[in-house]
């Protein structure tokens, strides 16, 4: 049973994160030929003072993603 975690910043609308889900139980359903049925998605959201790039948290930026 594959098991995908997905780490991403907060805010995105339910759409957006089940197409991601869609998207790659595909993905992994094509590459490992199994059953799309089997593989569980996990998005795990970060707080964006919580994430930092550059030196940077991610709420202190102009670019939230």
């Amino acid at each position: 049973m594959p098991i995908a975690h997905l780490h991403i910043l907060e805010g995105r609308s339910q759409e957006v994160k089940s197409k991601l889900i869609l998207s790659v139980t595909k993905s992994i359903s094509e590459s490992l030929g199994t059953n799309p049925e089997k593989i569980r998605v996990l998005i795990h959201e970060i707080q964006k003072e919580n994430w930092g790039t550059g030196g940077v948290a991610k709420s202190e930026s102009p670019n939230h993603y």
